[in-house]
């Protein structure tokens, strides 16, 4: 299933919500009292190809009160299960951005390459939300799931950069209609990324998601044939570009099916050799995506509201049908 949502950030998601939702329990009373704290939603949203939602007037918050994850993502999709997680692995993935390795014992916890996070911790009232950058392959094989988190002044991710060390212990529920989760039955598709900033998050996710199901495709006959992959991924320069070294890997372990293009708008000192052949200084634009559009092609974008208004405008002027488009807002 191909799915999208309306929103999302390091501080939370982009949809509109009539009610303030505090949280401010232990862990443990979290975990008992979970049922009670959220209404739940049993069947997931939207179609195998949902609507193309885009910006509008009215679709933009004119609130100055900063609204907070929970009333952001209110009419998202969350599932029931609230996960205890243990971080047994923190690393400086750049100079604003910690990337934690959270063990989940939990076998019913599961999520799609995309979606994101409540994140509750113990003693913080505020709960954040912050979309997964792993695979859903590395949670079945090893129990493990990663975020990459912004310090910002917003209380989870200001905790995650000051407070957070290893053997800590928070919780997790999974949420988000934004994902890539192809079944075996279904059309191969080709796939575009478009991320800006820490918009690559849960791109990263569909990526490593699609280089499983390419080394699943080597060894099996049965299965979802994936077709091509291709990233664009903008930042101000290439320090900022999260997961680099990952990004180069998987192009080298699959040549012509996963390739990006590393854009950066303000760069001024020299661009390392290793990343040069795969940067151009300069904003995505017509030219660079107009090559990729055809019926059996979907769009994948997550990046600052101004962003992704400016790509989805580009994108419906070179005629790509809006139900082949899904995005992600990072506030």
């Amino acid at each position: 299933m191909f799915h999208h949502r309306a929103g999302d950030s390091a501080d939370g998601l982009v949809v509109m919500a009539h009610a303030t939702v505090c949280v401010g329990f232990t862990l443990s009373q979290l975990l008992r009292g979970a049922s009670r704290i959220f209404p739940t939603r049993s069947a997931s949203l939207g179609l195998r190809h949902s609507a193309f939602c885009y910006c509008t007037a009215n679709g933009t918050i004119k609130s100055k009160r900063k609204m907070d994850h929970l009333e952001r993502t209110a009419n998202n999709f969350r599932q029931e299960v609230i996960s205890q997680a243990k971080v047994c692995g923190i690393t400086n993935e750049s100079e604003t951005v910690k990337r934690l390795r959270l063990a989940i014992a939990n076998k019913e916890f599961t999520f799609k390459a995309g979606q994101w996070v409540d994140f509750f911790i113990p003693g913080v009232s505020v709960v954040g939300g912050f979309s997964i950058c792993s695979s859903p392959g590395l949670l079945e094989r090893e129990r493990i799931l990663e975020l990459a988190v912004k310090h910002t002044a917003h209380p989870p991710a200001h905790w995650i950069h000051t407070e957070c060390t290893l053997d800590s212990e928070v919780a997790l529920r999974v949420g988000g209609d934004f994902f890539f989760d192809p079944q075996p039955g279904d059309s191969p598709v080709k796939l575009v990324l478009i991320a800006g900033g820490v918009g690559i998050n849960p791109l990263f996710s569909i990526l490593l998601h699609i280089a499983d199901l390419h080394g699943y495709q080597e060894g099996k006959e049965n299965g979802y044939k994936m077709g091509t992959v291709k990233l664009y991924y903008s930042a101000k320069k290439t320090s900022e570009l999260l997961f680099k070294k990952n990004i180069l890997s998987l192009m080298n372990a699959f040549p012509g099916k996963i390739t990006c293009r590393f854009h950066v708008t303000q760069q001024s000192s020299q661009i390392c050799k290793e990343l040069q052949p795969h940067v151009t200084e300069g904003r995505i634009s017509e030219k660079d995506l107009e090559k990729h559009v055809s019926k059996d092609t979907l769009w994948y974008i997550c990046g600052p509201p101004p962003m992704i208004e400016s790509i989805s405008k580009l994108l419906s002027d070179i005629g790509v049908p809006r139900n082949c488009v899904f995005f992600e807002k990072w506030w």
